[in-house]
């Protein structure tokens, strides 16, 4: 326990006088994981929202594919994406191996199904007459769609929430392709392995409190906006 204790002291003084590196690294932790869930977002959102109001030959196995995607090791992302951005690897010639980019991309792969999973289950449980009924009153396809998101937005922000959660606390995928670079590429759950590989379980401690205090700050504000926003 007295570990635990010293871990919370240290993530008070880490925090209160500002410690230039923890504060970068935390910076990073949420450039790079809010960076991910935005592109996740748009990426997860459009094509989660095309399967569920399109009907198509194999439909279900794209379904499971989906579903399946929600679930993705991130070490085995790591991995593919390594491969991919490898010297010799097919996109090799763009040079942001072991870069925040990089990274960037990695926990896009993790975020996006998990956002298109939760979209299309959200646009399924719609009413399919709300459908007709918007295109009734003259609303063109694009409008139709806006509406139906606009309709889903509650469990929308749950993607959102979930998206954000599996990337900010990943690590497998970041170590393997952001190498773990002192003041470039190290995030929050990086270093928190780095330091306890250490020995230095109190900066380690720190560090998770830092990590989990962000996260939880974050989560309130999209749940503070969701539950405003419940139908009553």
């Amino acid at each position: 326990m007295d570990l635990v204790f010293e871990g919370i002291k240290k993530a008070f003084r880490l925090l209160i006088t500002l410690d230039p590196e923890v504060l970068g690294i935390t910076i990073l932790s949420l450039k790079v994981s809010g960076a991910a869930t935005l592109i996740s977002l748009f990426l997860g959102i459009s094509t989660g929202t095309a399967v569920a109001l399109s009907r198509f030959p194999g439909r279900k196995i794209v379904v499971s594919l989906i579903n399946t995607g929600m679930g993705l090791p991130p070490v085995v992302v790591g991995l593919f994406v390594t491969i991919l951005l490898w010297r010799s690897g097919p996109l090799g010639f763009l040079g942001i191996l072991y870069t925040p980019t990089a990274m960037v991309v990695a926990q896009c792969v993790i975020a996006t199904p998990i956002v298109m999973g939760i979209t299309l289950a959200a646009m399924q449980q719609l009413p399919r007459r709300l459908r007709l009924q918007i295109l009734s009153l003259g609303a063109t396809r694009f409008q139709m769609v806006w509406t139906l998101i606009r309709e889903a937005r509650l469990p929308l922000l749950a993607a959102v929430m979930a998206g954000f959660g599996g990337v900010i606390s990943e690590i497998g995928a970041s170590i393997m392709v952001g190498g773990n670079i002192k003041g470039y590429s190290r995030v929050l759950t990086t270093a928190t392995v780095m330091e306890t590989g250490k020995g230095n379980f109190d900066v380690a401690i720190a560090l998770s409190i830092i990590l989990l205090v962000l996260t939880y700050c974050i989560n309130l504000v999209l749940t503070y906006v969701q539950q405003r926003e419940r139908p009553r």
